[in-house]
């Protein structure tokens, strides 16, 4: 029987529905989703060099049915001519990886270091394994000996290289090269439960912040290093973000720093009151770089360039005090400690708060955390 519109668009129980003789092995694949509800792919079993393979042909309902028909004949044409509908053959993992980047890294924020972070773990731990192989033979058994290895040992590590892997076969799937993920269900219930906890990243005392920053400052590390460290701490920021401030971002009249959306995790612009440590800091700062220049960075590295993410973290571990992350943590602690009101130490710390309080919280309460992190600076002033 063939397929018809209203069946495609209202069928909610999973399997695999062919579109009846002539379809030239095109079927629709129903799946159940993790949330809840059902996914819908086109899928088309053919033949080629002697080897029965599947083609993806794209997500319903973004490939109606007659496009999913469409596509099915041009590649059984395509195959009659002893052509490969794939294109130049299924690339290897290595391959499909540097693709899969490419397409991704256009949604990256300037400075990331997430493509150096596949790169180098993919270099380490997956291609010895399976970077030779065409992306259509792998399956959830490679995908084990990769990721099992590492389960107990680097629990965060072997997680982030279970999630990459398994976007590099999405990516194979969407260009037909294989018609399933072998980073799925099986996998997921193939690998034993971890033991260890989850490692936060180590914070300090928030009283023993004040003597770490002096510990800073009489330190042999870079000028600008120390100072970013001190920011850092002053307005409880991320490391990304006070790693790539301008002076352009300073507006020194209203004493707010604005981080624009790019560089936040949160994807929204973020402002930062500067209470009285920080605008020292800042004072400082511009005796090593240029305000009267817009675009120029406010902690330079010794290169020009943003200081390393691996320099500010080399010289806390050096000292002996932490992480740069695990400030934000202290002021997290203090804002508890004090009484500070949730919502105003989380805006702080740019937090999303979500459900009903996040929806009713549209204020970014700038006058309320300016407050606060004007007595947070007088607390940890070195």
């Amino acid at each position: 029987m063939r397929l018809y519109a209203g069946f495609v668009r209202t069928v909610k129980r999973p399997g695999r529905y062919g579109d009846g003789r002539g379809s030239h092995g095109l079927a629709l694949v129903v799946q159940p989703r993790k949330g809840g509800g059902v996914r819908k792919s086109w899928v088309q079993r053919v033949r080629i060099n002697e080897r029965t393979t599947n083609l993806g042909l794209g997500a319903f309902p973004v490939v109606s049915l007659a496009e999913a028909r469409r596509k099915a004949l041009e590649n059984r044409r395509a195959i009659e001519q002893g052509q490969d509908p794939r294109g130049g053959g299924i690339p290897n993992f290595r391959k499909a990886t540097d693709r899969t980047i490419r397409l991704h890294s256009r949604g990256w924020k300037p400075g990331s270091r997430t493509e150096s972070a596949w790169r180098n773990g993919f270099a380490n731990h997956v291609y010895p394994r399976i970077g030779h192989m065409p992306v259509d033979r792998i399956t959830t058994a490679h995908v084990l000996s990769v990721v099992a290895p590492l389960w107990h040992a680097k629990p965060r590590q072997a997680e982030h290289l279970k999630r990459r892997i398994g976007q590099v076969m999405q990516w194979a799937m969407a260009q037909g090269y294989r018609s399933d993920n072998p980073v799925g269900e099986a996998l997921s219930a193939t690998l034993p439960r971890k033991t260890r906890p989850v490692a936060h990243h180590r914070a300090i005392d928030h009283a023993d912040v004040a003597e770490a920053l002096r510990r800073v400052e009489r330190s042999n590390v870079a000028a600008s290093t120390g100072l970013a460290i001190q920011f850092i701490a002053a307005t409880a920021a991320r490391t990304g973000e006070a790693r790539g401030a301008r002076w352009s971002e300073i507006d020194f009249e209203e004493r707010v720093w604005t981080v624009p959306a790019e560089r936040m995790k949160t994807q929204r612009d973020h402002r930062v009151p500067l209470g009285t440590m920080s605008l020292d800091v800042l004072h400082k700062a511009a005796r090593h770089s240029d305000p009267a220049d817009p675009g120029a960075l406010i902690f330079p590295g010794v290169r020009g360039g943003p200081i390393g993410h691996g320099a500010l973290a080399a010289a806390f571990r050096r000292l002996g005090i932490g992480t740069v992350h695990g400030l934000r943590s202290s002021f997290r602690d203090w804002c508890g400690e004090l009484g500070i009101r949730r919502e105003v130490a989380e805006a702080a710390l740019s937090h999303i708060v979500k459900g009903v309080e996040g929806a009713y919280a549209r204020s970014d309460l700038l006058g309320r955390r300016r407050e606060v992190m004007e007595a947070w600076g007088r607390y940890i002033k070195p």
